[in-house]
């Protein structure tokens, strides 16, 4: 047994992961097994990013929720089963990423990320954090944190209310489109924390929009709201321009409140593990 994988990590390893270094090369193995990610959020998002975590051979997760499965989640979250209905989410996932890999050290953060605890859950070495959250305050707290300890860090915007898994985008936070949630955070960061801001006053030709240095993914689609959303919008001013949901939508801005479908849950959670493992990867030179 290779000695770069926990004592109790399955004879099988090989099998069941040398893949791995077929399509990314010698050692790609070895520097997953060695890589740690946090994910924050297990929800449509999260499950899934931890499903392909778990599969891709990544040696360490962190998982944080205190949410527990409900029926609402079964058409699009991984650990949503009739046999977990009502178990916590972290727990469920837990189980699921060691019957993949019995080698993967497991956390499970049983709370939401905020201010009062995000230190605690980004603390040691730093490795890499998937934002899979819906929650502004959260999504705030782990950018400021990320980035003062060092941690490589993914903020994943809002997977409700989209159809189309071909409009996934990746990049910085300012060339965000269409997602309420990140364009909230945006600008919660440039008006309280410093962060470039975009355009110029004044009537002034815009310049180009300066770079946030916050990595994201989202859907570059209008939302695609509800019934009674849209009449709630016929009579009020979207929060965050074309695209985005109603001020005062029911059930904010998560996957519940909005209609959801697995293949965008699921896109956009795979997505995220891929940024993860890549980052490993390019950390070990590969």
């Amino acid at each position: 047994m290779p000695d770069f994988l926990p004592p109790d990590a399955d004879l099988d390893a090989e099998r069941r992961f040398g893949g791995l270094d077929r399509l990314y090369g010698d050692g790609a193995r070895r520097a997953l097994a060695e890589l740690r990610v946090v994910v924050a959020g297990i929800g449509g998002v999260g499950a899934w990013s931890v499903e392909a975590l778990a599969r891709s051979g990544v040696g360490a997760l962190t998982l944080v929720d205190l949410d527990h499965v409900a029926e609402s989640n079964i058409n699009r979250q991984v650990h949503a089963l009739g046999s977990t209905l009502g178990r916590a989410k972290i727990a469920a996932m837990a189980d699921r990423v060691r019957d993949i890999n019995s080698g993967c050290r497991v956390e499970c953060v049983d709370d939401f990320v905020g201010p009062d605890n995000v230190d605690a859950i980004l603390s040691g070495p730093p490795g890499v954090l998937l934002d899979c959250t819906d929650q502004v305050p959260a999504k705030i707290a782990m950018i400021l944190r990320a980035r003062a300890a060092g941690w490589l860090a993914l903020a994943c915007g809002g997977a409700g209310g989209k159809t189309d898994p071909l409009a996934l985008r990746a990049g910085d936070l300012s060339a965000v489109t269409h997602d309420a949630l990140l364009g909230r955070v945006r600008q919660e960061l440039r008006q309280r924390h410093g962060y470039p801001k975009g355009g110029a006053a004044g009537g002034k030709p815009r310049r180009r929009v300066p770079r946030m240095g916050v990595h994201c993914l989202w859907f570059d689609q209008p939302v695609v709201l509800p019934e009674a959303w849209r009449r709630a919008a016929a009579a009020s001013v979207p929060a965050d321009g074309p695209g985005s949901a109603p001020a005062a939508a029911p059930q904010g801005l998560s996957c519940a409140g909005y209609g959801s479908a697995v293949a965008i849950t699921a896109t956009m959670g795979m997505a995220a593990a891929d940024w993860a493992v890549r980052q490993g990867l390019a950390k070990a030179g590969l």
